[in-house]
Formats: structure tokens, sequence, C-alpha cells
């Protein structure tokens, strides 16, 4: 689906004639430079490595949506327990070593109640109880919802300048040549401008290692 209906051209500024083609093709490369598969609300699965000894970490598809008729944009998850390392908990370092060792527990999925999960929309800070007895996730695997319901103003700006970049450049890939006598070059090297990358720049997705 575009991020801007054709009902709404002449609104932000676009020929009410222009070819809906060009405004997908503007949508398609806001998406490449946004790196994600969509802004409209949409269903994630992210992998993630997690710092020993911490029980939070950050998705990338922002915002988090909470689904119509749901507390949580997360809806399912699984993790995989960390082999216990000597010095990161002293207190319990024995005791958490011999549990994991006697049922297995090092480098085994299991499923998550990811209702309790603790989360900030706009961040993707995602939060959770850590284990009583110490033990802790190296990975994390989360199933959740994200993205816009209704497309912010900054984005459908970018896609009718793209639309207007593209017009502009009749031969899209030439930056300079010579056609018999006559000489000419294009000067912009990309549709991605200064103004369109300034216009996107919240909205690119930032992985957090």
């Amino acid at each position: 689906m575009n991020y801007l209906a054709d009902s709404e051209y002449q609104t932000y500024g676009l020929e009410p004639d222009t070819p809906e083609s060009w405004v997908s093709a503007a949508c398609s490369i806001i998406n490449t430079h946004c790196r994600r598969p969509t802004l409209w609300v949409s269903t994630f699965v992210e992998r993630v490595r997690l710092v020993p000894g911490r029980n939070v970490l950050r998705l990338t598809y922002l915002p988090l949506a909470v689904p119509q008729g749901g507390t949580s944009p997360l809806s399912g998850g699984r993790a995989r327990y960390g082999i216990p390392r000597r010095g990161e908990d002293l207190t319990m370092w024995e005791t958490a070593t011999e549990y994991a060792m006697v049922f297995g527990l090092p480098g085994t999925w299991i499923s998550l109640d990811v209702t309790n999960f603790d989360f900030f929309s706009e961040t993707g800070e995602i939060s959770w109880l850590p284990n009583p007895l110490g033990m802790y996730f190296d990975e994390m695997e989360l199933t959740y919802t994200g993205g816009f319901t209704a497309i912010p103003d900054p984005v459908k700006f970018a896609c009718v300048q793209l639309v207007r970049n593209a017009q502009a450049m009749p031969a899209l890939n030439v930056r300079e040549g010579a056609l018999n006598a006559m000489h000419f070059a294009y000067f912009a090297d990309t549709l991605l401008d200064a103004t369109v990358q300034e216009m996107l720049a919240p909205f690119v997705a930032q992985k957090v290692a």
C-alpha cells in the first residue's frame, strides 16, 4: 500500500494526474532507505543477542503497535539460556551452574510468556523480570507488531519530493555525457537528496546490537 493516496496528491503538492506507479516507486525507495519492509503496521519476528546479566533489549521496527483489543505489541517469543560464567554473579554462580547443568538448560530454547513483559512503544525497549536463580538468556526471539496506522506527514512529503526528483531527471543513471556537439550533465547523483534524507531520518530503522 502506498504512503500517499491519490486523493491526497494535491494536498501534498503533487499533480493529480501523476501516475500511481511513480508514487509506488517512491514508496519502495523510502522502504529501502529506512531499512524496513514497510512503515505500515505489520508483524515482525526479530532475534536479538543479549548482554549477559541484562533483562532488557530494544526492538528495531518502531513504533511498537498494540493491536486493536490487545494489551501488548508482543504476541509470542522464545529465548535461549546462556552458560553461566564465574564472576557474573558471585552470590549465585555455583547454584545457577549446578541447576543449569543438571537440567541441561544452556543452549535450550524455551517459550516465553510475553504478556508480563514491559514495553515502551516509542523507543522499542522491552524488559522482563530476572530469573530468581541468576540464570540469564543470551538470545531472544520475539514476534511483535510495529509501524504506523497513519503515515506521518514528513513521509508523505518525502514521497512527493522523490516523485518530483524523478520527474526532473529524464535519465536517472546518467551523470555526464556528450551527444554530437551538445554537452549535458546531471548534477544530482541520487533521488534521495539531503532534504528527503532529513525528512526520513526519524523513521530509519536502527538495529541495536
